[in-house]
């Protein structure tokens, strides 16, 4: 269904044990089914908008993801963890309200939903590619293949998955043997090698070390402050002389017997 169509222009969401929203009711029964379908809070639309960011430089493209939602404001909190959600036009990536956001599931296959998933799974395979140190890049085929296994693995043991579960999932997918601090490493290199920065010259440096303007500690110790801090070294120095001498005029005692 095309999010121009009217038909659904409200919905009836409820929080459930996972702490995720589920539809319990939408204003077109008909075209959609509520048995199992989740819907993405706030919070967890922010979240999506701000992994997606890095994939603007792989060719993000902000249409599709706008295709792909169908944003929702709160318009009555109908106690007992229950909401009810009316639809509006705002656009998700520009709106500064906080919005739910139902993917667009109607045609799983190839709907906008499916075309969704594929595009940010081909640009995180993209981005995996630039960033990792892989001895074989990665192909679409295996991430796709990684998370069927993992998504039939939940539906076996019988856990419903959330549509946040499956975008993030995609975002945030590593091959076998890397983990965050890996990409992470290897974004900091990239970072490294297009600052762009230039390198301060010997000469400079050399300036910098004996300009006396950036001697502070230096003068903070001076006039008589410097000769006060000098007078109790004196003082000791004095005091290591008389002991010895009292020490030379004391008889020398001999080691202490087994």
């Amino acid at each position: 269904m095309a999010k121009g169509t009217p038909q659904l222009e409200w919905c009836i969401v409820r929080l459930g044990e996972d702490h995720n929203w589920w539809v319990a009711e939408v204003s077109d029964p008909v075209h959609w089914d509520v048995d199992g379908l989740s819907i993405i809070d706030p919070r967890q639309v922010d979240h999506i908008i701000e992994l997606i960011d890095p994939l603007r430089e792989y060719g993000f493209d902000a249409d599709i993801f706008e295709r792909t939602y169908i944003p929702f404001r709160i318009t009555k909190d109908l106690g007992e963890g229950r909401v009810r959600l009316a639809r509006t036009k705002q656009p998700l990536l520009e709106s500064e309200e906080k919005l739910f956001a139902l993917p667009n599931v109607i045609d799983e296959e190839n709907g906008p939903y499916a075309d969704f998933l594929d595009h940010i799974t081909r640009l995180r395979v993209k981005q995996l590619n630039d960033l990792l140190n892989l001895e074989e890049k990665l192909t679409v085929d295996e991430v796709e293949d990684q998370l069927r296994e993992a998504q039939n693995n939940d539906f076996m043991e019988g856990r419903a998955v959330h549509l946040f579960q499956e975008i993030t999932a995609i975002l945030d997918f590593m091959p076998a043997g890397h983990g965050d601090e890996d990409e992470e490493g290897a974004k900091g290199a990239k970072e490294d090698e297009d600052d762009g920065l230039p390198e301060v010259e010997e000469s400079e440096a050399e300036k910098l070390k004996n300009d006396s303007s950036l001697k502070w500690d230096d003068d903070e110790v001076g006039g008589e402050d410097k000769d006060s801090a000098d007078k109790p070294a004196d003082k000791d120095k004095d005091d290591d002389s008389e002991e010895a001498e009292e020490d030379d005029d004391r008889p020398s005692k001999s080691k202490r017997s087994r």
